[in-house]
């Protein structure tokens, strides 16, 4: 069965080509037009996979996005946010706040399509890996997607747990920017503004991380590595 893909827009050419679009490609989809209506759906069903407008009224895409990341059951749901050309300051944020991914207006329904699957095909097919990692104060159960630092658990967002799983099984090599867009968010070329959305998710890890977050080595004008011994 194909996967279930919500859609917050409230502009109505731009819903009616996204789900014609979807439906025609398989996957099951339902639109909503407004922010406020997000939780109350949410609460009797459970997309594999929602694209979120960020201009939308009653309450807008980015405090949806907070919310949906804060809520336990909603946090690892993947969300590519929908932004105008003008709205760069927005895309970080959306990305500070836990969405995988961003497209700009106007955009070419193939390339929403390619970014949807290869999003989709990284949550149904996670790499093998053990099911726990511990070094100093920092635990992982990679089958729970639990973190704990001294037994207090830390909530990260999906990309951040990936960003974070990439680091630790690269084994302490340098990995570059343009190699942790194109594993985790599918990204084969990399624009400067996709080279930062890197650069934001590291600096939201490494707040969550805290004392932890000296692990994370910047090597500069390249990328990062994960520092097991310290």
């Amino acid at each position: 069965m194909k996967e279930f893909i919500l859609v917050v827009e409230d502009e109505v050419n731009i819903a009616t080509m996204l789900e014609y679009n979807l439906k025609k490609e398989g996957y099951k989809t339902s639109i909503l037009s407004n922010g406020e209506d997000v939780s109350r759906f949410l609460i009797k069903n459970t997309p594999n996979l929602i694209i979120l407008d960020l201009m939308l009224p009653g309450i807008d895409g980015l405090e949806v996005c907070k919310n949906l990341k804060k809520d336990r059951k909603t946090a690892s749901v993947p969300i590519i946010i929908l932004t105008a050309k003008s709205q760069e300051t927005d895309k970080i944020i959306g990305l500070e706040l836990g969405a995988d991914d961003y497209i700009t207006k106007p955009f070419s329904p193939r390339e929403l399509i390619a970014r949807i699957r290869a999003i989709l095909r990284r949550s149904n097919n996670p790499e093998k890996e053990p099911e726990t990692y511990n070094t100093g104060d920092l635990t992982i159960d990679f089958s729970k997607i639990m973190i704990t630092i001294k037994g207090k658990t830390i909530n990260l967002t999906s990309k951040e747990f990936e960003l974070l799983k990439v680091l630790i099984n690269s084994k302490g090599r340098v990995l570059s920017r343009e190699h942790l867009l194109d594993n985790i968010w599918g990204f084969e070329n990399s624009s400067e503004i996709e080279t930062r959305t890197v650069d934001v998710h590291i600096r939201t890890l490494r707040k969550k991380l805290k004392t932890e977050s000296k692990r994370i080595i910047t090597v500069k004008n390249y990328g990062y590595r994960f520092e097991e011994e310290i």
